[in-house]
Order: structure tokens, then C-alpha cells, then sequence
């Protein structure tokens, strides 16, 4: 053992360990370092691979010089899920020119889009690297900074809204938009539970509606599933696993189902692909539930596709219909269920032929039949349209007409963030109706247009002047709602008839737009006579107009602005007699002024027996929601208001989605305390076969729950025999609810049970 020098001090066993134990965690930190680095690049030469075939000049140098920008900018920054951030803007490029067919600009758009949001890096820099139209698409892609709104805004409405505009100006910025939000969805596993149900709300409120819309159809399917995932992980899992259990059977079945039509395709000499199509994991939780069905009685779990490969010049219509000549030959087909969207593409530009046949087992089976061109759009959706530009008049019509629409619609500048939103969300992400004008000419509407909307749609002055239609050559009323096929006149006045009844008789933005405008036009007229009037009236009664004089008069009537307060005359609202009435009552009016203060303690809420516990407080002050009634044992989120407290709804309530989607950075966690002494309202809906003595039994089980008190109850003999019951009930939580349907669910004629919302609640 060697001696140690004088006056150096010998290291013990535990320093040494620790020693050994920092250096194996440093080395351990560099392994790390080394092979993330490595899976950076292994990413990034992916993407480029992918980006091939789209690349031009020096593109390859310019999608370089946009992943060391991200890279710089996001640096060692971590995601959540603790991988380094910059593989979040590589997964967004990837998803950008894999599943959507984009090109360089929108690969470097995506490497950048989190750049300027998140660094020191200005957007000026990357408009002098990559020029002004990649500037532009990653402003309509950074978020409105929250600090420019208080907390009665929405700062994602105003983002919403930002992005929404670019819709006309380049269609990539909402693109792009939608992969970034695919790829966070992909990876919400690891944010806190209210984040993820903000992010999954303002999912199925826009970025789902808005990939359906633009034709990316594989993308909406995926977005609703992980929006299911994040709001019901239960139902979403047994639906996997149902699907994982019954693969094999399905898959012989398929392979039985289209053997003699590969062969006779074959015979024919087509070139052409089949394959199966399962579908959405949403879909069919949204079929069971609006059906109240289990899994195995959903028996159109998947579709048959048969993809034509075509020639240069060949006719791709008379090939599809030539294809569904030969399924028909082997498999009956249902009249009802013939689909034809190649004579007319729906406005996402999908071209396709579907029906629904007869197998031979005896189950339908729904085939879709299209091209390849028709195939590619069907599964990129707006990127492929462009590519096939000019291929087909038909499809790029309906997709520049819905461009065109929205554009119409964006240029309302009056509406608030919120209601810009919730109008593009009505108007725009609906079912659509195809209706005709009297020389054949075919319009296409959202679902429940009106007379009205139609005559908007042809002209703003049609519109004004509309007295009221006729549909399939028979009068009709204004709010009459049009339906698929009809073929519409207009019947217009001399003059303009336009009133403020006519905005709840329309559904499209454009025609509220032009209602409003000329509304605004009258009003101004309207207003000055209101207030000409008023001045007579005073001067009559020997009574100086003033300010003070009329805002006694907007006091009295109870309006905040002049302006309001002359319209109201002017249109007679308001008429002389009130205004001589206001004079004789102004002294009383002016001692009723003078209020005694109330008690504050007559305001203050009373404490449900400390039932919530808001960030492990039980003393703040809350309110129960009324559109969903929600009771200990429901999931919940918390929405600050201001000066209102918190409003405390269900995950499932029906207003979740637009709540969380509109007010996401409001919405706060909150859980049930453990009280067992508060009791809430709940209806549940009894559905069945109606027979003697089947009330007393509902009654008795309900009676014989300890707690549990009914409100209020009522049952509606539809046919002689099925019923169907309200039941109020004042209940201590779900579990007392989970069993009374259990309970109920077992009597015999019984056939459902089911908790309702508000809307459905019986009233005393």
C-alpha cells in the first residue's frame, strides 16, 4: 500500500463512491446528449428523404437553413414529455409533406412556426432569409400575445380568428395549423389533465371541422379519436380492444367479400387496388351511443375501396361506373344508399362513387369507388387538389367556391373574436344542401338555409328586397328551410323590405352580414327622427333639451345609449305618451333614486357544505351549472368568471367543448370533497315496453334508495306500447345514480336508462 505525502489528504471510501458515482453520471448525461443528437439528425434527413420529390433549385439549402434556425432557437428547451422540443417542429414538417403532400415553403414554414412565439429570434430575420411569403405564413401561425387581453376575452378566439383569415389569403398557414395540432394531440399523454381537455376541446371544436373541411379526412378521423381518448380513455379502450379481438374474423371475412370482384376486374383488363377501410374508433363509439347499441350490433365497422388506375385521356367517370356494374353483378346493391360524388364533388373536392351492397352472409358492406387522382384527394385533401389542378372543373368549383364563401364571411369586421368563431364554426363546418335556381344552375348551402340565405347568396339587393319564394313552382314564407334538390324563385319587392325579424330567419354569415348593413343604414335615418321627435316633445312640454334632460330620459327608460334611446322612438317603441308620462312621474322618479343600502351578507353565497375543493380550498365561492347539473362523482373542470366566482361544469357537459375551446387559460382543476350531506338534481329518462304496474315498480326502487327524493316525475305513452319516463331526482352523487339505473335497467320491459342534461329537465 503506498505511503501518502505529508500534508495531502487521503480520499475515504464514501468520496471515492461519490466520485465514481458523478463521473458514471456524467457519462451517462453525455450518452444521452450524444444519442438524441443522433436522433435529431436521423429526423431531420427523414424529412429531407420525404421532401425529395418536391424540391427544386437550392430548396434542399433552404430546408437546412430552417432546421438550424429551429434548432438555434429552441435550443435545449424540453417538451413536457421531457424529448427536446425540436422535435416537435421536425414532426410538424414531416406530417406537412407526408400526410398532406406539401412542399418547401410549407416544410420551412413548419421547421419555424414555433420561432418567433418562443425565442428572441424577430420575424424581420426570417423575411430576409426565406423572403416575405414565408414571413407571412409564420405570423398567421404565431399566437396573439395574452397580455393584450383582459379576462373577458379570449386569447384563442383572437387566435382562432387570426388564423380563420389567412383561410383566403393562403390556405398553408391553416394547414400547417392543423399538423402542429395533429402532432400535440399525438403527444398529449403527458400534459396535466386540464390541459388536456383545453387542447382537446378546441380540437373537436375547429381543427377537426376544419381538416373534414379541407378534405383531410384520415387526419379528422385520427383528431376525433384522440379527442375520444382524452375525454372518455374508457370507452375508447374497450372500442381497441374490440377491434384488435375481432380482426382475424374480419379480415377472412373482407377477403371472401371482394375475391370474385378482383377477379372479374382482373378478366376485364383494369388496373386497379382493393382495399379495406376500418372505421374511426369516434364513429363507432358515436353510432353506440346515439343507437344505444353494444359493439357487436355496429355491423358497418369497415368500407371496401376500389382504387382505378387510369390512362391519360381515358374517362374516369364511365370507369367507376363500369367498376360498379361488376360489384352489382355479384352482391345486391341498396337503392337508398347510392352515393354519386363524382357528378357532383362535395365542396372539399371529394370525388367518389359509393353504395352499400348485400353480402353473401347477409350483412351490408359499404364499397367506394374511385381513381387514383380521386383517391390522392380524397386522402390529402386540399395539397392534392392542387396538384391535380384543372384535372376536374367539377371538383376545383366546389373547393373555390367554399373559399369564396368564406371570404365573403371574413369581411364582417363588426363581430367580436368569440362571435367570428362561432359563426365560421355554424356556417362553415356543417352539412351542406344543394339546391337549384330556376334555370337549373346548381347553389350550395349549409344545412337548414332558408329562402332567405338563398336570395343572400344570389345577390345582397335579391336579398333586401325578398318577399318570399317558391320552391318546386309553391309559394313559401321567407324562413322557409330549404332541403336537398329544391329548386327555388325569388319573389322580390319594388323596394327594400329588409327588418330585424330577418336575422333569426337565416343561417349563413353572409346573409346576417348584409341584414346587419342595411339595418345600419335605416337605423341612422331612424335615429335622427327619434331624436327630432324627442325635441318636439320636449319643447311642447316647455322643457329645455339638454344633457342632463336626456340622460333623466335614458335613466327612466332604462337604455345606456342615446343613440338606442332615439332609435326606440323613432320606430315607436318609445311613443309620446311615455315620454309625458316620464315628466309627470319625475319627482317620484328622482326619490326612487335614492336606494338604501342592502346588506352585503344578503348577497353572499352560502357554503354548499364544502363540496369542492378548488386547488385544495374549500372556501371559495362556486356555482353549480345549470345546463349540466353536475354531482360528486361526475368528472369536472372549474371556468373563472369575473366577480361571478368559479362555474363548475361536467367534462361532458354539452357546452365543455366551445367553453374550453373559447376559454381555455379560465379553465382551472377541481375535485369533490368528501361530504356526504349536500343533495343534487339530476333527471334520468326511463325508455320500454309499457305494461300493469310498471310505475309502482320505478317508484319502489327509487323509495327504497336511502337519500334519494323525487322532485317531480312523468310518463308518455307514445303507442299503446312503449313509454317513455321523466324522472327528477335529488341525489347525493353518481354512485347513487349508477345504481338506480342498474336497478331500473333490470325491470322487466325496461329497455334503457339514461342520465339527460338541462334541456331535458322537467319543470315544476
Amino acid at each position: 500500500m503506498p505511503i501518502p505525502e505529508k500534508g495531502v489528504e487521503t480520499p475515504t471510501k464514501t468520496e471515492e463512491a461519490k466520485t465514481e458515482q458523478q463521473e458514471l453520471t456524467e457519462k451517462q448525461e453525455l450518452q444521452k446528449e450524444e444519442k438524441e443528437k443522433n436522433e435529431i439528425l436521423r429526423r431531420y434527413r427523414h424529412l429531407m428523404r420525404l421532401a425529395r420529390p418536391y424540391m427544386q433549385g437550392d430548396d434542399a439549402k433552404k430546408i437546412k437553413k430552417a432546421f438550424q434556425i429551429a434548432t438555434e432557437a429552441h435550443g435545449n428547451v424540453r417538451r413536457k414529455s421531457g424529448e427536446p422540443y425540436i422535435f416537435h417542429p421536425i414532426e410538424v414538417a414531416r406530417i406537412v409533406v407526408e400526410e398532406m403532400g406539401l412542399g418547401t415553403t410549407s416544410i420551412i414554414c413548419a421547421l419555424l412556426h414555433d420561432v418567433v412565439e418562443d425565442s428572441d429570434i424577430p420575424l424581420s430575420r426570417l423575411e430576409k432569409e426565406f423572403g416575405s411569403r414565408v414571413a407571412k405564413i409564420i405570423d398567421g401561425l404565431t399566437k396573439v400575445p395574452s397580455d393584450m387581453f383582459g379576462q373577458e376575452k379570449s386569447q384563442q378566439a383572437e387566435t382562432f380568428r387570426k388564423v380563420l383569415l389567412t383561410i383566403s389569403e393562403d390556405i398553408r398557414v391553416v394547414l400547417i395549423k392543423i399538423a402542429d395540432r395533429l402532432h400535440n394531440m399525438r403527444t398529449l399523454e403527458s400534459m396535466p389533465s386540464a390541459k388536456q381537455l383545453k387542447i382537446k376541446a378546441e380540437t373537436q371544436y375547429i381543427y377537426a371541422p376544419l381538416a373534414h373541411r379541407l378534405g383531410l379526412y384520415n387526419i379528422r378521423s385520427e383528431l376525433d379519436d384522440l379527442s375520444l381518448k382524452y375525454s372518455n380513455r374508457k370507452a375508447y379502450d374497450e372500442i381497441v380492444g374490440h377491434i384488435k379481438r375481432t380482426k382475424a374474423s374480419r379480415t377472412r371475412f373482407i377477403n371472401e367479400f371482394k375475391k370474385p370482384i378482383e377477379e372479374e376486374l382482373a378478366r376485364q383488363g383494369l388496373d386497379f387496388e382493393i382495399k379495406s377501410r376500418m372505421k374511426s374508433i369516434s364513429s363507432i363509439h358515436k353510432k353506440m351511443v346515439k343507437q344505444h347499441i353494444p359493439f357487436d350490433k355496429v355491423y358497418d365497422l369497415f368500407a371496401i375501396r376500389v382504387i382505378l388506375k387510369t390512362g391519360v385521356g381515358e374517362d374516369e367517370k364511365s370507369t367507376c361506373w363500369r367498376t360498379y356494374s361488376v360489384v352489382t353483378d355479384f352482391y345486391q346493391p341498396s337503392p337508398q344508399r347510392l352515393r354519386d360524388w363524382i357528378s357532383a364533388p362535395k365542396t372539399t373536392g371529394y370525388e367518389s362513387l359509393h353504395t352499400t351492397v348485400m353480402s353473401k352472409k347477409g350483412q351490408w358492406v359499404e364499397v367506394q369507388i374511385r381513381t387514383h387522382r380521386m383517391d390522392e384527394i380524397a386522402e390529402k385533401g386540399y395539397a392534392a387538389h392542387w396538384k391535380y389542378k384543372g384535372g376536374n372543373d367539377k371538383s376545383e368549383s366546389s373547393i373555390e367556391g367554399w373559399i369564396s364563401r368564406v371570404r365573403d364571411s371574413i369581411e364582417n369586421k363588426d363581430l367580436s373574436a368569440l362571435d367570428f368563431v362561432d359563426e365560421f364554426q355554424n356556417n362553415f363546418f356543417s352539412d351542406e344542401i344543394y339546391v337549384f335556381t330556376p334555370k337549373g344552375d346548381l347553389k350550395v348551402l349549409p344545412q337548414h338555409s332558408t329562402i332567405l340565405d338563398f336570395a343572400f347568396d344570389i345577390h345582397s339587393e335579391i336579398g333586401e328586397r325578398c318577399m318570399g319564394g317558391k320552391v318546386n313552382h309553391k309559394l313559401v314564407p321567407l324562413n322557409y328551410e330549404l332541403q336537398n334538390g329544391d329548386q327555388i324563385e325569388i319573389v322580390v319587392s319594388s323596394k327594400t323590405t329588409v327588418n330585424e325579424d330577418w336575422l333569426s330567419y337565416v343561417r349563413t354569415s353572409k346573409s346576417k352580414q348584409c341584414i346587419r348593413q342595411a339595418l345600419k343604414k335605416d337605423q341612422k335615418i331612424i335615429v335622427e327622427d327619434g331624436k327630432s321627435i324627442v325635441k318636439r316633445k320636449l319643447k311642447q312640454l316647455k322643457l329645455e333639451y339638454s344633457d342632463a334632460t336626456v340622460n333623466q330620459l335614458l335613466d327612466y327608460f332604462t337604455y345606456k345609449y342615446a343613440s338606442d334611446f332615439y332609435y326606440a322612438v323613432g320606430k315607436g317603441v318609445i311613443e309620446h305618451t311615455h315620454i309625458k308620462k316620464f315628466i309627470e312621474d319625475d319627482e317620484e322618479y328622482k326619490a326612487s333614486q335614492v336606494k338604501p343600502k342592502k346588506d352585503k351578507k344578503e348577497y353572499k353565497k352560502k357554503k354548499k357544505d364544502d363540496i369542492l375543493l378548488i386547488g385544495g380550498d374549500s372556501t371559495i365561492e362556486f356555482h353549480l351549472s345549470q345546463c349540466c347539473h353536475p354531482i360528486p362523482g361526475d368528472d369536472i373542470f372549474g371556468l373563472t368568471t369575473s366577480g361571478r366566482g368559479i362555474r363548475i361544469h361536467r367534462t361532458d357537459c354539452p357546452n365543455a367543448v366551445a367553453i374550453m375551446a373559447s376559454y381555455g387559460n379560465r379553465i382551472i382543476s377541481v375535485n369533490w370533497s368528501s361530504q356526504k350531506t349536500q343533495t343534487f338534481e339530476v333527471l334520468l329518462t326511463v325508455i320500454g315496453a309499457d305494461r300493469m304496474g310498471l310505475v309502482n315498480d320505478v317508484t319502489r326502487i327509487i323509495s327504497n334508495q336511502n337519500k334519494v327524493n323525487i322532485c317531480g316525475i312523468s310518463f308518455d305513452i307514445s303507442n299503446e306500447t312503449v313509454f317513455e319516463g321523466k324522472i327528477r331526482l335529488r341525489v347525493l352523487n353518481t354512485e347513487q345514480v349508477q345504481k338506480l339505473i342498474t336497478e331500473l335497467t333490470e325491470l322487466d320491459g325496461v329497455v334503457q336508462v339514461m342520465r339527460q342534461d338541462e334541456d331535458e329537465i322537467l319543470r315544476d
